[in-house]
């Protein structure tokens, strides 16, 4: 039994030294400020990202960190990785926003620029194309009143040519 007790003291031993290298990892990067990801504290300390799932005081706490607030020495804003990366997205989203507005209010002084240019040019429509379109407006409804009395009028005519056949119907009669 003697001769397996130096081998077991030697895992006990090699298992503490990779420990504390994980711990000394982890307070190295809490207080450098650099990931917190468990690859990147078995990457630092130099152990596989096994052997911190193996020991789950270790996992959690690196989950800890970077659950915790970065800067912990600055108690006045208290702010998690988590915090800063929503923060990031809803920047990128706010930017992507912002980029589109641009973009549509660009498009409009391009157009409005354009058209100011044409009428300036002389070459673009008349300026008053209101005016225009309330004379289109009155000309189409006396088209409509025109076309109204024109077909009165066609009334009329029949209705007039229709009494001159009965009166002509009538004159052939007593005559014949």
């Amino acid at each position: 039994m003697t001769s397996t007790s130096p081998m077991i003291d030697g895992r006990r031993a090699d298992s503490a030294r990779r420990r504390q290298r994980v711990i000394q990892a982890l307070n190295t990067a809490t207080k450098n400020g650099t990931e917190l990801s468990v690859s990147a504290i078995a990457r630092a300390a130099g152990v596989d990202r096994t052997f911190l799932y193996r020991h789950a005081d270790l996992l959690g706490q690196v989950h800890a960190a970077q659950a915790s607030p970065i800067g912990a020495e600055a108690s006045t804003t208290l702010v998690s990785r988590t915090s800063l990366q929503t923060d990031l997205t809803n920047a990128h989203g706010q930017v992507s926003r912002q980029a589109s507005r641009i973009r549509q209010l660009e498009k409009k002084l391009s157009e409005q620029l354009g058209e100011q240019v044409w009428r300036e040019s002389g070459l673009g429509a008349p300026v008053d194309i209101d005016q225009l379109q309330r004379r289109i407006t009155e000309l189409e409804q006396r088209v409509v009143d025109l076309r109204g009395q024109l077909a009165q009028r066609e009334q009329e005519l029949e209705a007039a040519r229709e009494a001159n056949r009965e009166m002509m119907t009538q004159l052939n009669r007593s005559s014949a």
